[in-house]
């Protein structure tokens, strides 16, 4: 078994796994990141999306192999007390959570998704979190989340925040 190289939120790690474990079980039980949640373990819920060269990416149904070689990040690689991603502080503004469990799937489709369409619709950012599962019924917040992220991304961008 060769060593597996991965970069998860900037820092290098070199890994002794077999190539098809999960990059779930990875991120959680070798490097001990909690933000990627375990949910269905088949990619339908988004629990434990992840950022992948900055596309959202389910790591319960990405294989160790696949992620040789690219820029992971995870929640808290995102942002963290000390400095929020926006995607984070709207969500905190717009009190997006109940349980919290879809959370990270949430925020994390989210930044990739403003990442490639700044200035949303509301259908558009719909349709872009579309599977991603929320059990609490969160939805009206959680949308109201999105475009509060994407007006402060467009202020710090043009320098008033």
């Amino acid at each position: 078994m060769a060593g597996i190289s991965l970069t998860v939120n900037g820092a290098a790690h070199l890994l002794d796994l077999p190539a098809d474990t999960p990059l779930l079980y990875v991120l959680r039980n070798d490097l001990g990141l909690n933000g990627p949640k375990f949910g269905c373990g088949l990619g339908e819920c988004g629990a434990c999306t992840v950022l992948m060269d900055g596309v959202a990416a389910r790591a319960c149904v990405t294989r160790l192999a696949t992620a040789e070689g690219r820029a992971i990040i995870t929640l808290e690689g995102l942002g963290g007390p000390a400095a929020l991603h926006p995607v984070q502080e709207a969500f905190i503004r717009e009190q997006a959570a109940q349980c919290g469990y879809c959370l990270n799937g949430m925020i994390m489709t989210t930044a990739a998704f403003l990442a490639r369409t700044p200035d949303p619709t509301e259908a558009q950012v719909r349709h872009a979190l579309r599977h991603n599962l929320c059990r609490c019924g969160t939805h009206v917040e959680i949308l109201r989340a999105v475009l509060t992220a994407a007006r402060l991304m467009a202020q710090r961008e043009a320098g008033e925040a």
